[in-house]
């Protein structure tokens, strides 16, 4: 049995520990607490690579880490959109669509656990990397609006379409569960 305390919960650990770090640097006024914010932001996301790919590697893979991991990235990503929300430098709208998604999915995934699980799409990583850079973009001071609202644009895209794909594939998964148990 691994031990839950092995250096890829740790780092779990320390990216929900991060935090509320990430969300003070960012309410405080000048580019050096901006750029404070960037590095922390940046340092947690890093985090959430290393871990799971440490887990997988090193055979690391725990019940904890399975429910922690994926809190912690909700966190972090809540956390800068909600933050940079009340700052009023990105609409409210996104942060409650890629919100709504998040939660959504994270719900789904929670009805669908006892059944099976459904893993991690290409789709999924290319959201992740797309929500990190667009948050990243809208910490960073300078970076012009257009580019800033590409990117954002981009990530709010393949959110809600990875969010969709997510549905179609547990709605699937149900129907062959269903129809394996013979009903």
């Amino acid at each position: 049995m691994v031990s839950p305390w092995n250096i890829a919960n740790v780092l779990t650990v320390l990216r929900l520990a991060l935090v509320p770090f990430f969300v003070i640097c960012l309410f405080f006024p000048g580019t050096g607490w901006r750029l404070a914010a960037l590095g922390v932001f940046a340092l947690a996301s890093i985090t959430d690579h290393l871990d799971g790919e440490l887990a997988r590697r090193y055979g690391l893979i725990t019940d904890f880490g399975k429910i922690a991991d994926p809190i912690a990235d909700k966190a972090l990503t809540g956390a800068a959109l909600v933050s940079l929300s009340l700052l009023g430098e990105l609409p409210w709208w996104v942060t409650l669509v890629i919100l709504g998604r998040e939660l959504g999915i994270t719900l789904l995934r929670l009805l669908l656990l006892r059944h099976a699980v459904i893993p991690a799409s290409y789709g999924g990583k290319v959201k992740t990397v797309l929500q990190i850079a667009a948050i990243g973009l809208y910490i960073l001071p300078g970076v012009p609006d257009p580019v800033r609202w590409a990117v954002m644009g981009a990530a709010v895209l393949v959110t809600v379409g990875t969010g969709a794909d997510y549905v179609i594939r547990a709605v699937r998964l149900r129907r062959v569960a269903r129809r394996a148990r013979g009903r």
